[in-house]
């Protein structure tokens, strides 16, 4: 392998600082997170975070963004569950895939932008907005799986796509804090096998095994 090919495969300086924020904020929360340890766990100098970043702010949209993107692929893209033909089952076995990522210490599978914007909503209009627009993302995506649900299936009390994406996503956020509060998955997983039953019921499929 030349020089140049393997230069090319190693990550730059960027993601390496959004990586280490991901894995700290998750860690340790947006606002007790330093630019310093940023920068000590990804390995790179201050000045080279100034250099891709304006501030901490900066870096957290950024990070928001990129949350966003490996959300799309490692959760709509890459799984096998994603070509299910049955909408219905795609849907269930994405509630399944949500379950399995839930296990072991809290920064290993809560959102990095959940946690952020939990913090700043109220403190950084900029950081409230990146957050919003992470999470609806993955609501407007989820919601393309559970339209074809209905549509092949019918549903309940006349309960729109969209609506029972953002219910999912609460379902899974509120998870993510309960399983800190905890300090431990298990009422986490529960109350995504409780999604899971109450949406079956929905769409009139019965309960979970």
């Amino acid at each position: 392998m030349s020089s140049r090919s393997a230069s090319a495969k190693r990550p730059s300086a960027r993601s390496k600082l959004i990586d280490a924020a991901h894995m700290l904020v998750r860690r340790q929360g947006y606002a007790a997170t330093s630019v310093d340890e940023i920068c000590a766990a990804a390995g790179v100098s201050k000045g080279a975070f100034f250099h891709h970043f304006a501030s901490k702010e900066a870096l957290g949209i950024a990070a928001a963004e990129q949350w966003t993107a490996r959300a799309e692929e490692l959760i709509f893209t890459l799984p096998a569950w994603v070509r299910i033909e049955d909408p219905l089952e795609r849907l269930l076995a994405h509630i399944d895939f949500r379950l399995f990522m839930i296990e072991g210490p809290a920064e290993a599978f809560t959102c990095f932008v959940g946690t952020m914007v939990q913090e700043s909503f109220a403190s950084s209009e900029a950081l409230r907005a990146a957050g919003d627009a992470s999470i609806a993302a993955y609501c407007e995506r989820l919601a393309v799986d559970i339209d074809a649900a209905i549509a092949a299936y019918g549903i309940r009390d006349d309960i729109s796509a969209i609506s029972l994406a953002w219910h999912i996503q609460a379902v899974l956020q509120g998870a993510f804090v309960i399983a800190k509060a905890r300090n431990s998955p298990r009422e986490a997983r529960d109350s995504v096998i409780h999604l899971k039953r109450y949406i079956k019921m929905l769409f009139e499929r019965g309960e979970t095994e």
